[in-house]
């Protein structure tokens, strides 16, 4: 067997990235956009900030005229944002100017308005009801504090310059990365493909959940974990259905799958029944099995393949444990990492591992590394593992759907006492 280190190691060397790339329009879809993975890396076609201008609402100044204070100065323009500035700044003169205008030529600091007193010399405060707009020429402000050159100014291209990289190659797009890209007025930016993953059941005792259940059936509760889990790595699920436990079937069930799709999932007829036959008939289809078993546990039978078509591309064909918690601890240890890889995702491709404090005595029977599943919160002295109560049986599913972690007692450890650190494995929620 494997340790799981090592079949993830394994498992790393054996993904061929997908490469080709397709277009994708944030303005149009933003939505459809979220999760997908840069083949390219957009430059910037504009400077941010776009031009000088004031990151708070006060007055433009020149910091000459204000090395001395309190000093008053002629309010010569109101500058509001999204408006161009009409007058140059001249000694004694200032600018009232809103967050995000535009600063004006020959201003060269902003004070914020806390620091300043407003002084009219005619008519009520701010502008007076008959005068022009941009023309307060009556207005005096005072100064109260000399700012420094280029106080609560944003400079152009202090962000980024005209043919900066935006965005690096093999970045899943979150939503600040969007609003980054149509900024940047960056419309239309290159993908990699999305992966397209089947996803077979096998087993006789296999039913539909639309279908009454007859003694000894089991609902294909994996064929929907698995889709679901599939979809939210941000690849295409292809649900095959179930596969009866008869051989000629699954060969004809796995050629199919491997012929339309990038990546096979398959839960149930890996373990060493008379009926599991997912791994001979792969033998059959000419594949190359590089791990049959794992030193983990729920998910010790683990199979995990290459296939190589007549042109070349490899196929990835992952053998799951047909028990729901087999199949979904084996997902999110080793199936996840390997789509993100395949994805075109820049990594690291490992899971997500923090460590927490154990809120109660944690029991394995260290012969494999054991992952129980419970919640992790966070505390105001960092994160606290809970362990799910009930059974932790691989086919409970009851207590592993309120999990978002799961803690892992090593390979050799037979206990984390209350108040020891524990790894944890943590769980991407939908929400």
């Amino acid at each position: 067997m494997f340790t799981a280190a090592e079949a993830e190691r394994l498992i790393f060397t054996l993904v061929s990235p997908i490469t080709s790339r397709e277009t994708v329009d944030v303005a149009d879809d933003p939505i459809g956009c979220l999760g997908r993975i840069l083949a390219t890396a957009p430059l910037s076609q504009l400077d941010f900030p776009h031009w000088d201008n004031s990151a708070m609402d006060g007055y433009a100044v020149r910091t000459a005229d204000v090395q001395t204070v309190p000093v008053s100065l002629q309010v010569i323009e109101e500058i509001p944002a999204g408006k161009l500035p009409q007058k140059a700044l001249g000694p004694g003169q200032a600018a009232r100017i809103l967050t995000g205008a535009m600063l004006p030529e020959g201003a060269d600091a902003v004070v914020m308005q806390e620091e300043t007193e407003r002084n009219l010399q005619s008519g009520p405060k701010d502008r007076l009801e008959d005068e022009p707009e941009n023309q307060p020429a009556d207005q005096q402000v005072v100064i109260l504090r000399s700012p420094l050159p280029q106080n609560f100014v944003r400079q152009r291209g202090s962000f980024a310059k005209v043919g900066d990289a935006l965005l690096t190659t093999g970045r899943a797009l979150g939503p600040a990365d969007i609003a980054l890209l149509a900024a940047a007025q960056q419309t239309s930016v290159q993908v990699y493909r999305r992966p397209r993953v089947a996803i077979l059941s096998t087993g006789d005792e296999l039913v539909p959940p639309h279908q009454p259940l007859q003694p000894g059936q089991i609902v294909d509760s994996n064929q929907y974990a698995l889709t679901a889990l599939v979809a939210q790595t941000g690849a295409i699920p292809v649900p095959m259905g179930i596969v009866p436990d008869d051989r000629l079937a699954v060969k004809r069930a796995i050629a199919g799958a491997l012929a339309q799709s990038d990546m096979v999932i398959s839960s149930g007829g890996v373990s060493v029944g008379d009926y599991d036959y997912v791994d001979e008939v792969l033998a059959e289809l000419g594949a190359t099995l590089h791990i049959r078993s794992v030193a983990v546990k729920p998910g010790k039978p683990l199979t995990v393949a290459t296939v190589e078509s007549e042109r070349g591309s490899r196929r990835l064909y992952f053998g799951l444990p047909g028990n729901p918690a087999s199949a979904m601890v084996g997902f999110w240890r080793f199936v996840a990492p390997a789509i993100a890889q395949l994805s075109g995702h820049q990594g690291p491709w490992s899971p997500d591992f923090v460590w927490a404090t154990a809120t109660a005595d944690l029991q394995a029977d260290g012969r494999r590394e054991t992952y129980l599943w419970g919640q992790i919160t966070a505390s105001a002295t960092g994160y606290e593992f809970a362990r799910a109560a009930g059974s932790h049986s691989s086919g409970n599913l009851i207590n592993l759907a309120n999990t978002n972690g799961l803690g892992i007692v090593p390979q050799g450890n037979q206990q984390i006492i209350t108040g020891q650190p524990i790894r944890v494995l943590t769980i991407r929620s939908a929400r």
